[in-house]
């Protein structure tokens, strides 16, 4: 078990000084902080006004107004635009984890090497993961300050909570990517499968309601997005979590099937 643990830790490392070495990884992560902090201002706004608005009309027919949280309203949009974000930005953080190793030629070399193709492919993930999680701490500092001044207040556990759906789902997508990465060496080609899955994966909440019934169900089940909401509207619900762990092993055993393939060609 040392020696596993010592191997993933190891390719962990390279992983993520590689993200960091490259200039495209920058390139994404600014991108990404500007989208999002603009997502953010447009929420913040937009549920300001529509508070006001209904203020205003209460005011003007004499209703009592209800009361409005505005910032768990923001948090509920901006998560939501998140996850549209994300829809662009993950294909092309995992497009390179494998498909970069076979063009390079080294993927032979990582296929039969000592290390097990499970650990190889755990440590490219957890590095991946960890450079997304860099990319979303600065929101959750600039919102903690943002919401601190809301009354009343917003619970600390629904922030944390709606951000740790977004790594949640955000690493359940990276882990299938990088099995589609592990299948071509066009990054290019890895990026665009990877975005048709995950648009596959948000229409099946649609699936469900145009099917109904017991099948309707399954459909819903399976779906990222629900899921995603309901941890979002801080739910800790034990099914979304089994589902996102779920998709999660289930991306990592495709992807060393699909290296232990390799091994088997080359021998």
């Amino acid at each position: 078990m040392g020696v596993i643990i010592s191997n993933i830790l190891a390719i962990y490392r390279k992983e993520l000084q590689g993200y960091f070495a490259s200039p495209l990884a920058y390139i994404v992560a600014g991108a990404f902080w500007f989208l999002a902090g603009l997502f953010f201002l447009t929420a913040l706004q937009s549920e300001s006004d529509r508070a006001l608005d209904i203020y205003f009309q209460g005011q003007q027919i004499g209703a009592p107004v209800p009361p409005i949280d505005v910032a768990y309203n923001t948090l509920q949009s901006f998560l939501g635009a998140m996850f549209f974000l994300s829809l662009f930005i993950l294909p092309i953080l995992s497009m390179g984890l494998y498909s970069e190793e076979r063009k390079r030629g080294t993927l032979e070399l990582l296929a039969t090497s000592p290390v097990t193709n499970w650990a190889v492919a755990v440590g490219k993930l957890l590095g991946v993961v960890t450079f997304f999680i860099t990319m979303v701490l600065p929101l959750l500092a600039y919102e903690a300050i943002a919401f601190n001044a809301s009354s009343p207040p917003l619970p600390p556990a629904v922030l944390l909570l709606g951000h740790a759906a977004l790594i949640l789902v955000a690493t359940a997508i990276l882990s299938l990517g990088m099995f589609i990465s592990s299948l071509t060496e066009s990054t290019i080609l890895a990026a665009i499968l990877t975005f048709v899955l995950i648009l596959c994966f948000s229409l099946i909440e649609l699936l469900a309601k145009l099917t109904g019934g017991v099948l309707g169900e399954a459909w819903n089940h399976l779906s990222l997005v629900k899921h995603y909401n309901t941890l979002v509207q801080g739910v800790v619900d034990t099914s979304s979590l089994i589902m996102f762990a779920s998709y999660i092993i289930l991306g990592v055993f495709l992807t060393a099937q699909s290296i232990d393939a390799l091994r088997y060609q080359r021998s």
